[in-house]
């Protein structure tokens, strides 16, 4: 049985897909939710789900390891960042690597960074006039959406488009495809799955 810990800020659309793909799955486990907003509609949706949620202070996350025992102690394989907005402190990434991943709105490298998140991306996309945008699935590392892609969709976005436009045309990608891949890379061996270059797509 491989345990996944879904780390989210927000709403949690992408997080309830993962929730309802994995419900039945008698491999794999979403057993903890974790958000560093104490009020984020995730938290409830994860109650609702049998699912337990953690609220995550910034103080604990980046001045102690305290998050690192919380994970080991639940026996958590695998983490899920869907539209968590931090960055992953150093020993986190360390831990998890490769086995973090992360979903970003755009075709990375394009639109990535500090404060490239939802509809900053979609905007953005929009000013430039580009004909396709689309998701990227990738790894996890000490800086934003800089680890290696293992999966893209694109997505035509048309002239007429809004950014609203282009943020509904990005997320049905994320729900189709995000689940899906987590699936395929936790179906690989260790070896091969600490190995980005064996699945980049």
């Amino acid at each position: 049985m491989a345990n996944i810990a879904i780390f989210a800020s927000g709403t949690g659309t992408n997080a309830a897909k993962i929730m309802e793909y994995f419900r039945d799955n008698p491999n794999i486990k979403v057993c903890l939710v974790v958000s560093n907003k104490e009020n984020a509609p995730v938290l409830g949706l994860a109650q609702r789900n049998g699912i337990e949620p953690m609220v995550l202070s910034r103080a604990a996350f980046y001045e102690t390891e305290t998050m690192l025992d919380e994970l080991k102690v639940r026996e958590i394989d695998f983490i899920v960042l869907a539209g968590f907005l931090w960055l992953i402190p150093p020993y986190l990434v360390r831990a998890f690597e490769g086995k973090m991943v992360n979903i970003h709105p755009a075709l990375l490298p394009k639109y990535g960074g500090k404060g490239m998140y939802g509809m900053n991306v979609h905007r953005a996309v929009k000013a430039a006039g580009d004909a396709e945008t689309g998701i990227t699935i990738h790894y996890v590392n000490e800086r934003f959406d800089e680890g290696d892609a293992v999966f893209q969709a694109r997505c035509v976005v048309d002239p007429n488009d809004s950014p609203e436009d282009i943020a509904h045309k990005v997320q049905k990608l994320e729900h189709k495809h995000f689940a899906p891949v987590i699936e395929r890379l936790l179906a690989m061996p260790d070896h091969q799955q600490n190995n980005p270059s064996n699945h980049k797509k």
